[in-house]
């Protein structure tokens, strides 16, 4: 399958990110900030995830962007797009006022990743620090009062970056954004289907289990609940 990656840096709704781009018929995969599948060919774009750090926090999490920029087009979310300002040369300071919940923000419409949305839209804002100064190369293409890069974008590297969550309902057309990244930038297909991985990993469980027994521990939570049901497709009793 072609496929999305997420890296992710500890926010609460990576997985709404996940969730937002199969959603769109696309395959994602979430990892570990620090775990980019090396030589994936069927890996054709990466999203960096929020996080509850600072750029200037001695533990934050961070990654080498060089060894990903120019080989896929990136989208930075929130702390993921403060990241890509710091790394490329922006420049991130504390906001003299703390941006939190539904904001205006104004659009620029002409950025792939706006295409076909009005010029002001809702979205949701949380963040304590603000991208001040663009990294060089970048455009802006959203502002509001208090944030003046609320989204920026280097066209030719394919380098995206929005200080809101597009993941999240209160944002206005925030899953079009995504469907914006995936199929406008990143040049998805859009053939995956929830209902292909199920058969596909279903019959991957078969073949690896083959006459063998399972032991699943079973919590009632929906990831070892969902491995059960797969797990009885596959095996049955």
């Amino acid at each position: 399958h072609e496929k999305i990656i997420i890296l992710d840096f500890g926010s609460q709704t990576t997985q709404l990110i996940g969730r937002r781009v199969r959603e769109l018929n696309v395959y994602c995969e979430i990892v570990p900030y620090n775990k980019m599948p090396k030589d994936d060919p069927s890996v054709i774009g990466v999203i960096l995830s929020g996080s509850p750090f600072s750029v200037y926090d001695e533990k934050a999490f961070k990654i080498d962007l060089s060894e990903i920029r120019g080989k896929y087009p990136i989208l930075g979310i929130c702390y993921g797009s403060q990241l890509m300002m710091h790394m490329l040369g922006g420049h991130v300071c504390v906001a003299p006022e703390r941006e939190y919940g539904k904001t205006v923000v104004d659009l620029d419409t002409t950025s792939p990743m706006f295409a076909g949305l009005s010029e002001k839209n809702v979205c949701w804002m949380s963040h304590n620090d603000y991208i001040e100064t663009a990294a060089p190369g970048f455009k802006i293409v959203a502002s509001t009062p208090n944030c003046p890069v609320a989204a920026a974008e280097d066209e030719a590297r394919k380098l995206y970056c929005v200080q809101f969550h597009p993941e999240v309902l209160h944002t206005e057309n925030g899953t079009k954004m995504l469907s914006n990244f995936v199929y406008n930038v990143c040049g998805c297909a859009g053939t995956w289907k929830m209902d292909s991985f199920v058969e596909q990993t279903v019959a991957e469980l078969k073949e690896r289990i083959g006459d063998g027994k399972v032991l699943c521990a079973l919590s009632g939570g929906v990831d070892s609940s969902v491995c059960a049901a797969m797990l009885a497709k596959a095996i049955g009793k």
